[in-house]
């Protein structure tokens, strides 16, 4: 699977999810089923007061107080919260899209690693393993192999080399192996920065549409003069809802970092050990043919 399809796939995916409501509408008030005793029968006095109460604040709030949804909230949103919406949402779903694609190349990696390792150890010669993966080292423990041995048989182009160039070619093999291991674990760690990176900005930008929310809600109370729950509300959600989306977007790619990070140091010290191991092979092999 391509970086591009695990994108498409996050992002359907993210889409669909916005698509539905947070919460369900509030369904109307079920009528009581009878009607209550008329003051008459209670015996209670017959005039009842004639005032009138305000309740246009209530019918504001049950109209368009009764559904929030996601879509809704953002559709509510000033366009500086809306922008701060988007910009978090494409940098969650581009977290993700890294997150899938990195998981799948590390676990890759690791199964191709010991693969390399049961067929190093099955008793092939060197040529014969040198031979097989020259033309595909498509993972770093194959390409530390071949830079290693490639390195050890220029140093036998020129005819057996004589026993005080042997301290020479085992530098010469150890920095090719150390070389290899650095090039590869840095591929491995390419785009492993924007992680890092949203999770340390994304809680505060969506901290600034928190801040531009309620901003939004007392400039609303100043010019109606009025402080009911219809006025305030939607600011306060909008607010709401851009911290949640910098939460969203900023937890998951501190966690996967962080998991990443120990994988690949994990699989960069099991290279070291191999490289070790692989040296005292060559080595061994260096001085015999020298003798």
């Amino acid at each position: 699977m391509t970086f591009k399809r695990v994108l498409a796939s996050v992002f359907f995916v993210i889409l669909a999810t916005l698509a539905v409501p947070a919460l369900a509408q509030r369904g109307p008030i079920a009528a009581p089923t009878s009607a209550p005793a008329t003051t008459q029968e209670l015996g209670a006095p017959a005039a009842a007061p004639t005032a009138d109460v305000d309740t246009s604040g209530l019918a504001q709030l049950g109209a368009g107080g009764g559904n929030f949804s996601i879509v809704e909230s953002f559709l509510r949103a000033d366009i500086v919260v809306k922008s701060v919406m988007v910009m978090l949402l494409l940098a969650s779903l581009w977290s993700w899209a890294i997150i899938i694609n990195k998981g799948i190349a590390l676990s890759g990696l690791k199964r191709k690693a010991a693969k390399f390792e049961k067929i190093f150890w099955s008793g092939q010669s060197l040529d014969e393993l040198y031979q097989q993966f020259a033309a595909r080292n498509d993972h770093p423990m194959a390409a530390m192999f071949v830079a290693a041995l490639r390195e050890w048989r220029r140093a036998f182009e020129a005819g057996t080399p004589r026993e005080n160039q042997i301290a020479g070619i085992k530098e010469r093999i150890d920095k090719a192996m150390s070389v290899t291991i650095l090039r590869e674990t840095d591929g491995i760690e390419r785009q492993l920065g924007f992680l890092a990176t949203v999770g340390a900005v994304a809680p505060f930008i969506g901290l600034f549409g928190t801040v531009w929310g309620i901003m939004n809600s007392f400039t609303a109370i100043a010019a109606r003069h009025d402080t009911t729950l219809a006025v305030v509300a939607p600011g306060i959600a909008e607010a709401l809802f851009a911290t949640a989306m910098g939460l969203f977007a900023a937890v998951p790619a501190v966690i996967f970092y962080n998991r990443f990070i120990n994988e690949i140091g994990r699989y960069a010290n099991r290279l070291d050990a191999f490289a070790d191991e692989f040296s005292a092979i060559l080595s061994r092999q260096l001085e015999e043919k020298v003798r």
